[in-house]
């Protein structure tokens, strides 16, 4: 992708609605290649550690970070920490070389007092809060200077253990579905069994 706006657009139909936070995250993940000097991830280069969670605004945040960075669950190269805080740590896999951005306390803090924050308290769902009041919060986002609204750290080094992806799947002796074999677990009758059904036996 060549510049913001392309990035934005890819983002708002992956993510599904318009809102502010997540050109937060977009804007945050861009920077944050940026301290590190590193490219867009095509497989696994790059880590986010995100420390949001869940049960809190803004999470729209993560998938404008996952688009910049090219971290995403289905690559596995990315994770949340669940600190509910508006933050992620991005990892050069090949160097270690790691970067922490969040927003800054005051941005965010004015943020939450903003009419489209105010829609959302009263359950309005994102997509259905006026334009008018959308609008002019997103293109605010998308025009600051970095030093606006986010902090981002020293370059730090982080190095990751690297396992070996499982290429093997076998059948669970319960419900017979093919599982990895790195989440199949002997159990003493000699059965292999998945996560789900171990669990189930032990309800029994």
């Amino acid at each position: 992708m060549k510049d913001l706006n392309e990035y934005y657009d890819v983002a708002l139909k992956f993510h599904g609605h318009k809102c502010p936070a997540m050109p937060m995250g977009l804007r945050a993940g861009l920077a944050a290649m940026t301290a590190l000097g590193v490219e867009r991830a095509k497989d696994k280069e790059l880590v986010v550690e995100s420390e949001t969670g869940e049960g809190h605004a803004a999470g729209c945040f993560l998938d404008g970070v996952m688009v910049a960075t090219g971290a995403t669950y289905g690559k596995g190269n990315i994770k949340k920490l669940f600190y509910n805080k508006m933050a992620f740590t991005l990892i050069d896999v090949k160097t270690g070389r790691a970067v922490r951005v969040s927003l800054k306390p005051e941005f965010f803090e004015k943020a939450l007092q903003s009419p489209f924050v105010q829609k959302r308290k009263e359950g309005v769902a994102p997509q259905d809060i006026p334009a008018e009041i959308t609008d002019p919060q997103v293109e605010r986002v998308m025009g600051l200077p970095e030093a606006g609204f986010l902090s981002i750290g020293e370059i730090f080094q982080r190095d990751l253990k690297k396992g070996a992806p499982s290429f093997e799947v076998k059948r669970c002796s319960r419900c017979g579905e093919a599982t990895f074999t790195n989440k199949l677990a002997e159990v003493p009758d000699g059965r292999l069994l998945c996560v789900p059904c171990i669990e189930e036996e032990k309800k029994a």
